[in-house]
């Protein structure tokens, strides 16, 4: 089963650093290869957009296994397998940390959600390190989830932030169940599922809960001179960075801020921020329970009012059956209506 490729760095970011590295004195080709290759292959990804009919074809039972490929610097996937499920842990760090990053996530979904991997039928998680040379981003292709290393100027290796693999894992789960369509809203809800299941990973991996999490996304994989800032806030959309190395912040926190056709990272911040409240409210994991049952209900095309809709009558519903708050519904129409979405 096939899908769009998603990314863990919008382009507004990569372009803004292949403009910029070079007059800041950073590794101006390590720039310019990551936004060239990133460029190709969301090239592939618009070569990818009509659905297939494996997406309705129920999958083999599997084992939740996972392998783990170190791609030796090079712009291709599956180079070779260097851990499997069970094995020691591998000399390479970036290696484990993929390996325990992927575990984590696979656990969350499992325990929390009662999903079992990205299909719910066990598919192999794998899991590509060392993505590229001196590759600045990470991201799902439709199959895999894979890393790069970062120049260490601007961003360290992608395996270092635990809510990376849980994002481009989520997208896998995305793909898998309403297969929300890269473009627009749906585009926007895509990335926001993934920032919300990431977060929610990186407290089950932390025993914190929403009033402890800082509600950063991808602050970890920041280098050391980048410390303090982040790739997107969900608590404060459009606050994560401001900076000559990487922009400023575009992303919308509210309706009155959505970009029509814009990148759904932009558009996401809308969703993350509807979120953020809910689960402040009702708590991260029985948030994550009704956006989780809301995206099961989701189709390819749905809206931003299609997942609002689809949101309060889940809380309903696990409100009903003692899963949630009974004020779990009233918490989701008021967080929903507060980002302008009604």
């Amino acid at each position: 089963m096939s899908g769009p490729i998603c990314f863990y760095i919008p382009s507004h970011i990569t372009d803004h650093i292949a403009r910029s590295a070079g007059r800041l004195g950073l590794d101006a080709e390590a720039a310019q290869r990551t936004a060239v290759a990133s460029a190709a292959l969301r090239q592939q990804r618009r070569a990818l957009t009509t659905t297939s009919l494996s997406a309705v074809t129920a999958p083999l039972p599997g084992k939740g296994d996972r392998q783990i490929f170190d791609d030796e610097n090079r712009f291709e996937t599956g180079v070779r397998l260097v851990r499997r499920e069970g094995d020691e842990p591998a000399p390479a760090a970036n290696v484990n940390a993929a390996y325990d990053g992927l575990g984590a996530t696979r656990d969350f979904f499992r325990e929390v959600l009662g999903r079992d991997s990205i299909d719910n039928a066990g598919l192999t998680l794998q899991g590509d390190v060392n993505f590229g040379d001196k590759y600045g981003n990470a991201f799902w292709d439709g199959t895999r989830m894979v890393f790069g290393n970062g120049d260490g100027q601007i961003f360290q290796d992608f395996t270092r932030d635990v809510d990376v693999c849980a994002h481009e894992l989520a997208h896998g789960v995305t793909q898998y169940t309403a297969g929300l369509i890269y473009t627009d809203q749906a585009g926007a809800m895509n990335e926001a599922f993934s920032d919300i299941f990431g977060a929610c990973v990186d407290q089950y991996v932390q025993k914190l809960d929403a009033g402890e999490h800082n509600w950063l996304i991808g602050e970890e994989v920041m280098a050391e001179q980048m410390y303090g800032e982040a790739i997107r806030s969900m608590a404060h959309p459009g606050t994560a960075y401001d900076n000559p190395v990487l922009g400023k912040d575009p992303q919308a926190a509210h309706m009155s801020q959505y970009v029509p056709d814009g990148d759904p990272h932009i558009n996401s911040g809308i969703v993350n921020r509807a979120f953020y409240l809910i689960a402040n409210d009702l708590g991260s994991f029985p948030a994550a329970k009704v956006f989780y049952a809301a995206l099961l209900g989701l189709w390819p095309q749905a809206q931003f009012r299609d997942c609002a809709y689809l949101c309060a009558e889940q809380a309903r519903i696990l409100a009903r059956d003692g899963k949630v708050g009974r004020h779990a519904p009233q918490t989701v129409r008021a967080a929903f209506r507060e980002v302008g979405i009604a």
